[in-house]
């Protein structure tokens, strides 16, 4: 066998072998979160996380699962605080900031159209760290502002993961009998 071919079946084997073991192992693209009702419906007091949720199930292939109003929807996500805050971290031996951490926090529930608890307020606190030079301060504007908008996109994606697991539905309240 001349060693081209050789060559050719070497890199197919290897190229079969890696996507059994890609799809065997469970790998799956990234924002391909599948919402497992047919409706929901974002109240938000105009935060980016529900902003962001919006635009993620559209361009997820899935804008007819978004309800206009909560009484079209069979679930209601309630983003019900959304915040950020600076803190520094250190400071040089002249008392500048040398560092911050930047702390973005939502608190949201799932609940069902006539108002049951699926999932009860939950928190998502999200940190990043960035370095500041006192000399340049205006270079850091941009990246506190990107570092932000990151921090916003990963609560949102976190939130359309977990309301996306399986949930048992509330039991309804059916009058008890003896």
């Amino acid at each position: 066998m001349p060693k081209a071919y050789f060559n050719l079946f070497f890199a197919t084997i290897s190229v079969l072998l890696a996507s059994i073991l890609l799809s065997g192992c469970g790998f799956h693209l990234s924002n391909q979160t599948d919402i497992p009702f047919s409706s929901i419906y974002i109240e938000s007091s105009g935060g980016a996380v529900a902003n962001n949720l919006r635009q993620m199930i559209t361009l997820g292939g899935h804008p007819e699962k978004l309800a206009k109003s909560p009484a079209k929807a069979e679930r209601i996500l309630q983003i019900l605080n959304e915040s950020g805050q600076q803190l520094i971290l250190a400071i040089t031996g002249a008392g500048l900031v040398s560092e911050y951490q930047l702390q973005y926090q939502v608190v949201y529930q799932l609940l069902t159209s006539d108002g049951k608890v699926v999932i009860p307020p939950t928190k998502i606190v999200l940190n990043r760290d960035m370095s500041f030079n006192p000399n340049q301060p205006y270079a850091y504007g941009g990246e506190q502002d990107f570092l932000n908008r990151d921090m916003q996109t990963d609560a949102a994606h976190q939130i359309l993961r977990r309301i996306s697991m399986p949930q048992k539905t509330p039991p309804s309240s059916a009058p008890a009998t003896e």
